[in-house]
């Protein structure tokens, strides 16, 4: 089997990765000025058991992206199996202070890139004749709106929207596209947000703690796999619960 993993090297990438290489893939995943780390990352598969490769390119580069889906494809030997769509960014500032250089470079990589990677692995499927199943990655804010990431929130809705219609369109030639939407994950980004990230988010959710990268990988092997055959168009939330329940005004026993 052969997977493709936009920002393999990232916290939540890299796990991915190597979750996937023990599930027997073989991973070609791209990253951005950062060589060593994507080497590092292909000798911890090697050292699985498993084959990994890193390619330098931009998710919302199109011109890269053909290219790197081309090389990768020469590299494993055949059509990818599996696309996991991890490329992204996001930035802090209201909305009436957000630059639009930020606006457009956060849409570009997110939503722009889900769209250029989808649409060279869909077509490389449908040449191939084979299935395949998409997975891209979504956020809380999928569904609600955060102060201060007025891009981040747009275009994770639009990954959303995004899935459902690639869904429909790609489901006849037996490709499935779902949308994995973590809640708090404890990365050194989001360790950033506040004060004690870890505690901050546990009390907004049920389970009583954040998520860590590695709550990630089951989801994921779970949607790709022949158990979720009949699973297309679908948003799965690893949140703890934290974007299921109401925004309570009364106070509820732990």
């Amino acid at each position: 089997m052969f997977a493709i993993v936009t920002a393999g090297v990232s916290a939540i990438g890299r796990p991915l990765v190597l979750g996937l290489a023990r599930a027997g893939y073989r991973i070609a995943f791209t990253h951005l000025d950062a060589a060593a780390a994507a080497r590092a990352l292909a000798d911890e598969v090697a050292a699985l058991g498993g084959q990994a490769r890193g390619w330098q390119a931009d998710a919302g580069d199109e011109a890269a992206v053909q290219a790197f889906h081309a090389e990768a494809a020469d590299w494993a030997g055949t059509a990818p199996d599996a696309l996991v769509n991890n490329a992204g960014i996001q930035t802090w500032a209201p909305l009436l202070e957000l630059r639009v250089e930020d606006w457009d470079a956060v849409l570009r990589t997110n939503l722009r890139g889900a769209f250029l990677n989808t649409q060279a692995a869909g077509r490389a499927m449908l040449a191939a004749g084979k299935p395949g199943a998409i997975v891209n990655l979504g956020s809380g804010c999928n569904k609600l709106a955060f102060p201060r990431l007025v891009d981040y929130t747009a275009s994770k809705g639009g990954i959303e929207q995004f899935t459902k219609v690639a869904a429909v369109e790609l489901g006849p030639h037996r490709i499935r596209v779902n949308c994995l939407a973590p809640g708090a994950i404890a990365t050194e980004r989001t360790a950033v947000e506040a004060g004690d990230y870890a505690a901050t988010w546990a009390r907004v959710t049920p389970l009583r703690r954040v998520g860590q990268p590695e709550d990630l990988v089951g989801p994921l092997l779970f949607l790709l796999s022949d158990a979720a055959a009949f699973v297309t168009g679908q948003t799965l939330w690893v949140d703890g619960g934290a974007f299921t329940q109401a925004n309570w005004p009364y106070e509820v026993s732990p």
